[in-house]
This record gives structure tokens, sequence and C-alpha cells, in this order.
């Protein structure tokens, strides 16, 4: 039996519990907040619902929660009002406060527990993983911990680079300023850990040398959701190839060399749409690129909607794990234009299901995209090899992974 925690639980946080309730091996999940359902939160604030309908975890029977939430529920409350003081770290509700209180909550709880004997296992993850896993070894558990992006030495080196190579970007590269006690946590977290489970080929390469050679290390790839029921088919329209950048408006992501590869190509048929949040005046990303149409945040139903009436996704990341828009665009029946660091190479099959290109290079990001504009007769047969990749790579995979990891 495992006892699996998160703080605020995600898609593949919710893969998991599927897969070791469907073998019946979970015991407890730990999280901060778990709302019962929708009609509890009707009379919250519209932002604040969205926030908290996240937290409802019907994968699993509500008596198997275990919830830690008022220090969650302050940061959420603190943001929604936009009280940035009590949220920016060290804060007491900043995000590295909340996840080190849960960490601290789920290891007294494995301590004191009574039916100990029952569990053989702890399963965490990034960031509010010490204690626990301590806690875990104390009672000889096994300690599976789950890293979902790069190492910290490795995403800490290339941001670095960026803000050097990009000065004028720096604003937008959020995590380079990480605190070295939070960074030191991350070590003594992988140190802990009997097995290490990762996403990517990406963040299997970034660990360090030493925790490859005596660690499990095992590549656990996210799946890829199903297609929307709306339309198997995407929405393609006439004229322009439409081409979309989803997620945080970060050089992290890329965004600074698809601006430039949009410089370069400066065609009229090509359509750059831009799906995030801006993490700098929007006149500055005007200046870096004064031609692509902006698409705020919203609802995930009305992300697949937009994803359908665009041709490619361009995600040319600097640093992730495994970035899911990747696959929900595959589902979408979208080709991808990635590099091998946004942690989905193995979801690329050149020239059918998309592109690979190295980080850092506006040029063969104009090639691509010009050659997609050149060639629009291949996009049905590559946007139908997409779905089928997205067919081939769903969540069913990751789970029984997941169950081979605690099985083993």
């Amino acid at each position: 039996m495992v006892v699996l925690s998160h703080p605020t639980g995600n898609a593949f946080v919710r893969a998991a519990l599927r897969a070791l309730h469907a073998a019946g091996s979970l015991h407890l999940f730990y999280t901060a907040l778990a709302m019962p359902h929708e009609r509890a939160l009707r009379w919250l604030p519209l932002a604040l619902r969205r926030q908290l309908l996240r937290r409802h975890f019907g994968e699993i029977p509500p008596e198997r929660v275990r919830t830690h939430p008022w220090r969650e529920a302050s940061r959420l409350g603190a943001s929604v009002l936009h009280l940035d003081r009590l949220t920016r770290p060290p804060a007491w509700a900043s995000v590295d406060e909340v996840f080190a209180e849960f960490d601290r909550h789920v290891a007294r709880h494995i301590t004191l527990r009574q039916d100990g004997a029952r569990v053989s296992a702890v399963y965490c993850y990034e960031d509010a993983a010490e204690r626990t896993l301590q806690a875990g070894r104390v009672r000889g558990l096994r300690c599976v911990y789950e890293l979902p992006i790069a190492h910290w030495r490795t995403t800490q080196r290339l941001l670095h680079e960026e803000a050097e190579r990009l000065p004028d970007w720096r604003p937008t590269i959020q995590g380079l300023d990480d605190r070295p006690e939070k960074l030191a946590r991350k070590d003594r977290e992988l140190e802990l850990a009997d097995t290490v489970v990762v996403p990517s080929r990406f963040v299997l390469d970034s660990l360090p040398a030493h925790v490859r050679a005596t660690k499990r290390c095992v590549v656990a790839s996210f799946g890829s959701p199903l297609p929307p029921q709306a339309s198997t088919e995407p929405v393609r329209r006439d004229g322009r190839l439409r081409v979309l950048f989803a997620g945080a408006m970060t050089q992290r992501k890329g965004l600074a060399d698809l601006f430039a590869a949009m410089r370069l190509l400066d065609r009229s048929d090509v359509e750059l749409v831009v799906m995030g949040s801006p993490l700098a005046p929007m006149s500055f990303y005007r200046g870096q690129c004064d031609r692509f149409t902006y698409e705020a945040p919203r609802p995930h139903h009305e992300v697949l909607a937009l994803m359908r009436s665009c041709d490619l996704l361009a995600l040319p990341s600097i640093v992730e794990g495994r970035a899911l828009v990747q696959q929900e665009a595959l589902a979408c029946g979208l080709p991808l234009l990635v590099t091998p660091n946004a942690g989905g190479d193995d979801l690329v099959e050149e020239g059918e299901t998309g592109f690979l290109v190295p980080i850092r290079s506006p040029q063969m990001l104009a090639e691509r995209i010009a050659w997609l504009a050149d060639h629009r007769m291949r996009l049905s047969e590559m946007s139908r090899l997409a779905r089928q990749k997205a067919a081939d790579t769903d969540w069913a995979r990751y789970e029984a992974q997941v169950r081979e990891v605690v099985a083993s």
C-alpha cells in the first residue's frame, strides 16, 4: 500500500491516483485542498471558484483523501485579492512556504500513524518531499520521488545563459533567483529517494551522474488526452498558416526565438497566435514582434477550441520537463514544432507529426514554418498522424508505468 502526497494535484498526479487506486495499492492521498463538488462553491467569486474546482479529486473515493488546507487557502485568497506581499517568497503564504508546511504535515502523519504496518511506500513530488521521505525512511518504507522538470542545476544554467543572451527578456524568466536553501532542499530530496521517476529523457539526462548511478531511475512519460469530443477533426481555415504558441509568455519557453523567426519570415501568409499570461507589459512583446494575435488565458475547453482553429503548435522551449500542451495539441490534430528540451522528442516523427529543432534556433524555426506554409497540402495527413500519436501515447501508458514502479 502506498501513501501519495502532492499539495495541489495536476494531470499527472491524477493519473497516478487512478493507477494506484485501480491496482488496489492506494492507502491515502494527502493534498492541501480537496473540494467535494461545484455546488459547495457557488457563493465564491468566479476566479476563486475556478481555482478551487481544480481541487476536486473524483478519481478516488473521498475516504482516501486527507487535506491540510489553511495555508494554501490563504495563498489562493491572497492571490485573488492581489495581496502580493503575502504570497511573495519567503512570505507565510508563498508557494515555497505552503509546500514546506504541507511536507511537514504529511511527515508528521506518516510518523504517527498507527496503521503504518499496512503501508510499504511513500510517493511524493519535488519541493514537497524532504520531510516526507525522511519519515518514510525512518519507518522503513520505500521512497518514490517524481521529478517533473529538469534538475535545478540544468535549469539554472540554461536560464542564466538566456538572461545573458537576451537581457531584455530577463524579467520574463521566473526562477532565476531561487533561494539557495530551496535549491539545497531539492538535492536532499533526491538523495532520500530510492526510486526517481521522470517524465522524459531530457529530465533523466539532467540528473547528476551519481544519482543515475545509485538510484533506480524510471522514465514514465506523461500521457496525451483523448481528442476533444466535440470534433475529432481540427477546424481548418483558408488563407494564412496559423502558428500557435501556448503558455506563459517567457523566454523559458523560447518565445523570443519564435518572435525572431517571425521577423525572419516576414510573410503575410503566416499568422502567429500567442495565447498565455504576459510576464511583462504587452508593449514589450509588441516591441519584439508587432505582428502576432494575442489570445488571453481561458478555460480548458476554450483552449482546445482555439487549438483546433490553428495549424501548428510552436514551443521552442529552453527548459521543461514534458510540456503537456504538446500532447493536447497532438490530440487536436496539430503537428509540433518543438525542441528536445520541451521533453517530447518521442512525440515527434520528423515530417509526420512535426519537427524537432535545437534550442536558440530562430533560423531553423523560420525554415520549418516556411516549409509548412509552402506545403499546406501535407497538413491534413500530418494532422491525422498527430491524432494517432496522441492515441498511442495516452495516460493509460503512464498509469501502467506508475503501477510497475510501485509493484516492482
